[in-house]
């Protein structure tokens, strides 16, 4: 009824490869990553809003985090989605996740930036009612 396993096993910990031969990234290395991924997502649905000072601020952090200024997609001056209460719940919820991120790694400048953003949103699905 049970068959043994007849293949070497592929996880490093089970007898594979070294574990010394795969990179590895430190916590601060990987908050960064993540903090950094949270805010290029922040900054597209910025850009997408139309809120541009606010997109100046956020890419000054992703660049500061990744060492690159941010890939940004063409703005077009003075067109305003049609249904922005989706987009401002995204850029919420983004910003909520930056926060978090940024609180973990002791990053006060992007904590208080994501809270503003929070704030700002927040603010912005009340004055469209879907909040």
């Amino acid at each position: 009824m049970y068959e043994p396993i007849r293949t070497k096993p592929v996880d490093p910990r089970m007898g594979g490869r070294p574990t010394t031969e795969y990179p590895r990234s430190s916590r601060a290395e990987a908050l960064d990553i993540q903090l950094g991924g949270h805010l290029a997502a922040l900054l597209a649905v910025t850009d997408e809003l139309g809120l541009d000072e606010a997109a100046v601020e956020i890419a000054l952090q992703v660049t500061r985090l990744r060492g690159a200024q941010p890939t940004r997609a063409p703005h077009h001056p003075g067109q305003a989605p049609e249904n922005a209460a989706p987009l401002h719940q995204r850029a919420h919820d983004l910003a909520a996740r930056a926060l978090l991120v940024a609180a973990s790694r002791a990053d006060t400048t992007v904590a208080i930036l994501a809270a503003e953003r929070m704030d700002a949103h927040t603010a912005a699905l009340d004055l469209v009612g879907a909040h």
